[in-house]
């Protein structure tokens, strides 16, 4: 991930495109990440990062610099998801959404490597969708993301015990719905 500058920060709330642009090549990815696992459809997450960067590009001139970009970036990304999250799970249950188009041109080698990218994936949307909202963010975060639990703390603007708890919820919640079913890949 690219290194913003506080300058490109200033230029870029000051309505600077080039430099506002930057700050998209250097977090779009990041943010469209973390969307995807807190909400395990691509077609939202691609909603979720459109909405985080307008609101960056609206609220940028309000960033404080009292955390980094990435931090303030991490944590307008995961309200918005979580948001999303809650408007989906209202509208309709989750569905997993498979791209057929892309699809049909793959050689054989390469059908079966993205066979087992979906498969991985979905068993990831499985494990994800065990746990509520609030746990799902601190796993995505801490386990899919790496940061550290100081780190999710001031993202998520709570205690650390309250992520360390969400943590281990989150991974007792797994342990036992792994003894129950006897899923293989949890």
């Amino acid at each position: 991930m690219q290194d913003i500058t506080e300058d490109i920060i200033i230029k870029a709330a000051q309505g600077d495109f080039a430099s506002f642009e930057l700050i998209y090549k250097a977090y779009s990815g990041f943010v469209y990440n973390v969307a995807l696992r807190v909400i395990n459809s691509k077609e939202d997450a691609q909603e979720v990062t459109q909405e985080v960067f307008l609101s960056i590009h609206q609220k940028l001139s309000e960033f404080r610099r009292e955390s980094s970009l990435k931090t303030w970036v991490y944590r307008i990304t995961v309200n918005c998801a979580i948001n999303a999250s809650k408007k989906v799970s209202q509208m309709r249950n989750k569905t997993s959404e498979y791209d057929d188009s892309s699809k049909e041109a793959m050689v054989v080698g390469d059908v079966h490597k993205e066979m087992d990218k979906a498969h991985s994936s979905k068993i990831v949307e499985e494990i994800l969708s065990l746990v509520n909202e609030e746990q799902r963010v601190c796993l995505v975060l801490r386990n899919i993301e790496g940061l550290s639990y100081d780190q999710i703390a001031k993202t998520l603007k709570v205690n650390i015990n309250t992520v360390r708890s969400r943590l281990k919820r989150a991974r007792e919640k797994i342990l036992a719905t792994k003894r129950q079913t006897s899923y293989e890949y949890l």
